[in-house]
C-alpha cells in the first residue's frame, strides 16, 4: 500500500542554507528505496513556518523503514542534527 507523508523541516537559526543541502544528499536515495518526492516547497521561515515542506510518495512501509536506516543516510547524523532543528512527518491523502 502507498503511504504519502507530508514533510516539515525547521532550520536551526542561520542554518537555512546547510537544511537545503542536507536535504538534497538524503533525497537523492529515495530511488533506491521506490520512494518519490512529489513537491519541495521552501518559506521564508517568517512567524514559525518551516523552511522546508516536502510531498512524498513511498511503496511501502518496508521501503520506509529501509530508507530511515539506509546506512549512507544515518551517517549523515551530524550533518542533520546541526542544521535541521524539528522535523515533523504526517501521513496524508493526497486530493
Amino acid at each position: 500500500m502507498t503511504i504519502s507523508l507530508c514533510v516539515l523541516l525547521w532550520a536551526r537559526p542561520g542554518a537555512e542554507a546547510a537544511l537545503a543541502a542536507y536535504e538534497d544528499k538524503v533525497l537523492a536515495l529515495f530511488d533506491d528505496h521506490g520512494c518519490t518526492l512529489l513537491q519541495r516547497a521552501r518559506t521564508d521561515g517568517a512567524d514559525g513556518a518551516p523552511a522546508e515542506i516536502q510531498l512524498i510518495s513511498v511503496p511501502s512501509q518496508a521501503s520506509l523503514d529501509a530508507y530511515m536506516a539506509d546506512p549512507r543516510r544515518t551517517a549523515l547524523a551530524a550533518e542533520r542534527d546541526a542544521a535541521v532543528a524539528r522535523t515533523d512527518i504526517h501521513r496524508v491523502t493526497l486530493v
